[in-house]
């Protein structure tokens, strides 16, 4: 099967200066992978070169089996869906106008989350902030999607709006979507992941299924996680 997105030796940074080194990994259609590290390990760097947000400085991204040299614009109409860890609703647009300015499917994205059905017509500015993430991410996913790449979907939330995002992420997956989460609640995303990739000092020290990455999670919280993310 060939990867939906791949990376080959990737080294990102900013400025010329590399905080990302060597970084290799792949998502096939239909599994959920987590990016996992400390703060300051390179996550979101390695998901902004991913995206096409970021110029890598070495190595190479491949999105469908072909060089991805692109921005994140024109890899977003082949299917690519990027959401970043602050939200990115248009907070003056209705929910119903946030999804349709996308073009996303209104149906599909309250089959998601029925909790946003009842909320179309209020303005994204005034929803929770559950309900931002929940319009977000179905917005990403209520449109022709093949891969989500999500940054920290669950901060500041409420572990049941956690568990609602995971499980839908999750949902997608099985419907052949693949996506690629970096998230702060490990335990929450190990139990709806198929693979892990740790990152430590922006290189990849870790990799593995995620049940083994459970069975390892007391070694992996001391050498390579803050005690709080290997708690969440």
């Amino acid at each position: 099967m060939t990867a939906l997105l791949e990376a080959k030796e990737l080294c990102a940074g900013y400025a010329g200066v590399e905080i990302v080194r060597g970084v290799s990994l792949y998502v096939e259609p239909g599994e959920v992978v987590a990016l996992l590290g400390a703060n300051g390990a390179g996550k979101t760097t390695t998901l902004l070169a991913l995206a096409g947000e970021l110029k890598p400085l070495g190595g190479q991204v491949f999105w469908k089996g072909s060089s991805a040299t692109t921005p994140l614009y024109r890899r977003s109409r082949n299917g690519l869906a990027y959401v970043t860890e602050e939200r990115s609703i248009f907070p003056k647009l209705t929910a119903r106008q946030n999804l349709a300015v996308c073009r996303a499917d209104i149906d599909k994205a309250t089959e998601l989350f029925p909790e946003l059905a009842p909320l179309m017509s209020r303005t994204a500015g005034l929803l929770s902030g559950g309900e931002q993430q929940m319009l977000t991410l179905g917005r990403a996913l209520a449109r022709p999607t093949d891969l989500l790449l999500a940054d920290e979907l669950s901060l500041g939330l409420a572990p049941m709006t956690v568990g609602r995002l995971l499980r839908a992420v999750r949902a997608a997956a099985d419907r052949g979507i693949g996506a690629l989460l970096v998230e702060q609640h490990v335990h929450r995303v190990l139990e709806i992941a198929d693979r892990v990739y740790l990152l430590r000092h922006g290189a990849v020290e870790f990799t593995g299924t995620a049940a083994e990455a459970r069975a390892n999670i007391d070694e992996i919280q001391a050498t390579y996680l803050t005690k709080e993310q290997a708690d969440s």
